[in-house]
């Protein structure tokens, strides 16, 4: 039965770990970066608690925890990697962030790594294959690159008339970037629909990007997956609302602050399997055996408040397999 939560804009049990046989062990340390803002993510550290718990870890009690995050600044990845293998901590955990995972892979060949990516694990240099990784680093591959035609094909439904798409891409992650702009130009074609590429690092970049859609207007947006732009996603849905823009992002956040639509991985869930590899790791497994994990929950989100306010119909069949209606 599929799931479905409606929200207003106003609105697995743990296991007890033995503690007497490891008393004598001091706590592990997993040092934890995350690409997105601790204010956005306040579900995502639970998640991956809930999946530690699966292998009989409760932070405070056999395990300690340090929460990073990088609020979109990914210039900063390089230096908390430097000073977790100064202090060796006991594992490098970078659920949601590319330019984290990598960072981590470039710092350390031997602390244990789980990473949770949006790309494909083997063309980032995280890992030698996804059965086998060979290496230091394992974790969860979520696929929201796979699924930029799938999000623009469900854009083009929600907004039939359509032909100029803008694309908000970060150049701060380039291979990120990059690869949603081959996806969408490849996708965009099939769908009659023009695709341009607008560029913003900075919360003044996305300012221009929207001041140069007042200039040369654009049908929808189309965000890319970036940490950035989830950090700024009211910014961007006021500036998109201001200009009567439908926009597309890659989860339900940016939809329940006024953005049209959200599909992708169900992210909260990826951050639980990645808290998973990670507690089978400090019971003993190793990464260079830990097969990555394939996401396999996706969710759809649609504002019916923003599709009224842009004279949107949203048809019945979306509405129906719609996972998150925000009305």
């Amino acid at each position: 039965m599929r799931r479905r939560e409606f929200i207003t804009l106003l609105g697995g049990a743990a296991v007890v770990w033995p503690l007497a046989a490891r008393a004598q062990q001091p706590m592990p340390v997993i040092g934890f970066v995350s690409g997105s803002s601790r204010e956005m993510a306040a579900d995502r550290p639970a998640a991956f608690r809930r999946g530690l718990s699966q292998g009989g870890f409760v932070e405070g009690q056999n395990v300690a925890v340090e929460y990073h995050w990088l609020d979109g600044q990914y210039d900063q990845a390089s230096s908390l990697m430097a000073d977790f293998v100064r202090r060796q901590v006991a594992m490098i955990a970078t659920p949601g962030s590319d330019v984290a995972a990598r960072a981590a892979k470039a710092a350390t060949a031997t602390i244990p790594i789980v990473f949770g990516v949006a790309q494909d694990p083997v063309k980032l240099g995280l890992v030698a294959s996804l059965n086998r990784p060979g290496g230091n680093a394992t974790g969860v591959n979520f696929f929201l690159g796979e699924l930029v035609a799938k999000r623009l094909g469900l854009l083009h439904q929600l907004v039939p008339k359509a032909v100029r798409i803008a694309v908000l891409v970060n150049p701060g992650a380039p291979q990120n970037a990059e690869t949603t702009v081959r996806d969408i130009s490849e996708a965009a074609p099939a769908l009659g629909l023009q695709v341009r590429v607008l560029k913003a690092s900075t919360s003044s970049e996305i300012e221009a990007a929207f001041a140069t859609l007042a200039h040369e207007p654009a049908d929808a947006l189309f965000i890319s997956n970036d940490g950035f732009f989830a950090t700024r996603r009211l910014q961007i849905a006021i500036l998109a609302t201001r200009q009567g823009i439908p926009t597309a992002a890659t989860d339900r956040e940016p939809v329940e602050v006024g953005g049209l639509m959200g599909y992708g991985t169900d992210v909260v869930d990826m951050y639980r399997l990645v808290g998973v590899s990670a507690g089978q790791i400090l019971n003993g497994a190793k990464p260079a055996e830990l097969p990555v994990v394939q996401s396999t929950k996706f969710e759809f989100s649609i504002n019916l408040i923003t599709a009224k306010a842009l004279g949107l119909t949203v048809p019945p069949s979306l509405l129906a397999g719609a996972d998150v209606v925000i009305e």
